[in-house]
């Protein structure tokens, strides 16, 4: 499907930063192909792992530019463009097109809470102004806005927006999308914890941040997703359970960065406010990594 170009897991990379909390490029196209070479389906950065509200403009340019580089087209890319105002939403879609992105995802952000026909004016707008797809992304948890299933349902009648991620923990929604939509509806699972129910209710992909720490575990849940093995499906989910749950609890950049850490692999550092994970969490995460990494 053209205007759907991903399945399976699609990676969120950490957007690095150096002692002097500047975004460290060379890092982050070291961290992108990590993603890459470990198997993942596709790439998004400039998402929640990614701490796109914390970057400027120039510094999400560079990020956009430094995933295509190095991406090189071996897998799609999605480049997250949203931002508080339609200008500006515009401004870095249009920029993530020219520069290459297989597609962008929006959420909605906003002070105000916006109505939903105002989301809707905004993404029309937006896709008005580019030819690559959009992916609507609902997550209430970090946007403060939660799009109803009638809405999402709305946005798909836009000819851009041909595919939702649906973060809410509501894994109802994506029955109900499948229901009014058939078979063919694009949706792909953002909550971790309901990896295993979200393929079963017929998402087409995972857009997580566990490739990082646990490629191998992602990518056995998905492939015994396509074959049909449920037994094995479960056995996979289950064994990663505690950590999906550990890195969505504790806050993915710092999590990530931590597990990064762990395995010996350099993570860079975090923007403040953020800070690193206190000690006994770092424990916490070694004593579950130890389970799962060889």
């Amino acid at each position: 499907m053209k205007d759907v170009p991903f399945k399976g897991i699609i990676a969120y990379p950490i957007t690095p930063f150096d002692e002097n909390e500047k975004v460290d490029i060379p890092l982050f196209k070291k961290l992108v192909e990590r993603l890459i070479t470990s198997g993942s389906h596709g790439i998004a950065p400039l998402g929640s792992t990614g701490v796109m509200p914390y970057l400027s403009d120039d510094e999400k340019e560079a990020i956009t530019e430094a995933t295509i580089q190095q991406v090189k087209g071996r897998i799609p890319t999605l480049v997250g463009v949203s931002n508080l105002t339609t200008e500006k939403t515009i401004h870095h879609a249009r920029f993530a097109e020219k520069a290459g992105a297989d597609a962008v995802m929006i959420i909605p952000m906003s002070y105000w809470k916006l109505t939903d026909d105002e989301i809707v004016a905004h993404y029309d707008a937006v896709a008005s102004k580019i030819s690559i797809p959009i992916m609507a992304y609902n997550n209430p948890a970090t946007s403060g806005v939660d799009m109803s299933p009638a809405l999402l349902k709305r946005l798909l009648e836009i000819p851009n927006v041909t595919m939702i991620k649906e973060s809410s923990g509501d894994v109802q929604r994506m029955h109900y999308l499948r229901r009014e939509l058939g078979e063919e509806v694009a949706f792909y699972n953002g909550s971790n914890p309901l990896a295993l129910a979200a393929f079963s209710a017929g998402a087409r992909g995972w857009c997580t941040a566990a490739p990082n720490l646990i490629p191998e575990l992602n990518n056995r849940l998905y492939h015994a997703v396509e074959e049909g093995n449920l037994e094995k499906a479960k056995e996979a989910f289950y064994q990663q359970f505690d950590l999906l749950k550990f890195i969505v609890n504790k806050g993915l950049p710092r999590a990530v960065k931590a597990g990064l850490h762990i395995l010996g692999e350099e993570g860079g550092n975090l923007r403040s406010p953020l800070k690193p994970l206190q000690e006994k969490e770092v424990e916490e995460l070694k004593r579950i990594m130890k389970t799962l990494v060889n």
